[in-house]
Parts: C-alpha cells; sequence; structure tokens
C-alpha cells in the first residue's frame, strides 16, 4: 500500500513520510506537493531504501524513500 503521511506543526514546518512506493518513484510521486509546500530542508532514506537498492543491484527493482 502507498502511503503519504504529513504533520503540520504550528511553525508551519511540514513533515512528510512516504511509504509503499519503491525506488526513484518516490521523489516522483511528491516532487508536486513539496513543490507546493515550499523548501524541504532534510530527505532522510529509510531504511527500505537502502535495502531495495541492495536488490535492484541484483536485478529485483523495490525500494523506497522517505521524506521529511
Amino acid at each position: 500500500m502507498e502511503t503519504l503521511e504529513f504533520i503540520i506543526y504550528p511553525d508551519g514546518r511540514v513533515q512528510e513520510k512516504v511509504t509503499g512506493i519503491v525506488g526513484a518513484s518516490c521523489a516522483e510521486v511528491t516532487a508536486a506537493i513539496e513543490a507546493q509546500l515550499g523548501q524541504v530542508l532534510i530527505q532522510d532514506p529509510t531504511s527500505e531504501f537502502f535495502t531495495a537498492n541492495n536488490l535492484q543491484e541484483s536485478g529485483i527493482a523495490n525500494t523506497q524513500t522517505a521524506f521529511s
């Protein structure tokens, strides 16, 4: 299941967490949303991103990224 979770803080910061989206497509899916929200300050790939990159090198395309 693909999930985008947003936490909006009182000071206006927005935290975005993405799960269930494979590979670099995570950035493609979130690019339009991030452009509307403002400047991205931090991007923290999840452990699944790195695990999936290793799988992709093995011939299996399956990555996941989280954005803050």
